[in-house]
């Protein structure tokens, strides 16, 4: 029997960005599983979604609610439309437009109104980055500072201390010590670094 999986990504974490919206929204489209990550539009693997791609049988549906939830590539939407079409599967984008490949095929304008909203998903993210960097460099010629202030000894928590001396007894590694620690490898590199 058939299966309705729902897709939804946002860009950033959970803190930032409340990825329910689109879950509830897929399963009131039909959704009977919703798949779901926090990884950049344009980013090369979208691990979830590549797995959902990898276990969708044929004669599945994929729902989601916008191109640029697949993705904000051109190169990358054709590659999955490609998936899509090889497996014979379904996809829904909620509102806008369904692709059918079930028969094994495409019809033409599907493919072109895929493509095309891709082009714009691209450029959409192509204005977007242009302006942060337009922003930034307005910011600083006003001599404001931009970016993040740099990490100092004093933003390192108690907990990492705590833990510190039996990493570098080699009792864990850096990836135990993030573990315990609820920070991530790279944080942890950082904070060595600070600390030696």
């Amino acid at each position: 029997m058939s299966k309705i999986y729902g897709y939804a990504r946002c860009s950033t974490n959970e803190d930032k960005q409340d990825i329910n919206r689109q879950i509830r929204e897929l399963k009131a489209a039909g959704a009977e599983e919703v798949v779901f990550e926090y990884e950049h539009g344009d980013a090369k693997v979208k691990q979830n979604l590549n797995m959902l791609l990898d276990a969708a049988q044929e004669g599945d549906t994929i729902i989601t609610l916008e191109v640029s939830r697949l993705s904000r590539s051109t190169q990358q939407l054709c590659e999955i439309v490609e998936v899509i079409k090889k497996k014979k599967l379904r996809l829904i984008i909620v509102g806008s437009i369904t692709v059918d490949c079930r028969n094994g095929d495409i019809d033409p304008m599907s493919q072109a109104f895929i493509q095309m909203s891709a082009v714009f998903s691209e450029l959409e993210l192509s204005i977007i980055r242009a302006r942060v960097r337009s922003g930034m460099r307005n910011a600083k010629e006003k001599g404001v500072k931009v970016g993040r202030r740099p990490t100092t000894k004093d933003d390192i928590p108690p907990l990492f201390y705590k833990h510190y001396p039996a990493f570098m007894a080699k009792q864990m590694n850096v990836s135990e010590l993030a573990r315990i620690c609820g920070l991530s490898r790279p944080t942890i590199y950082k904070y060595l670094r600070l600390v030696s």
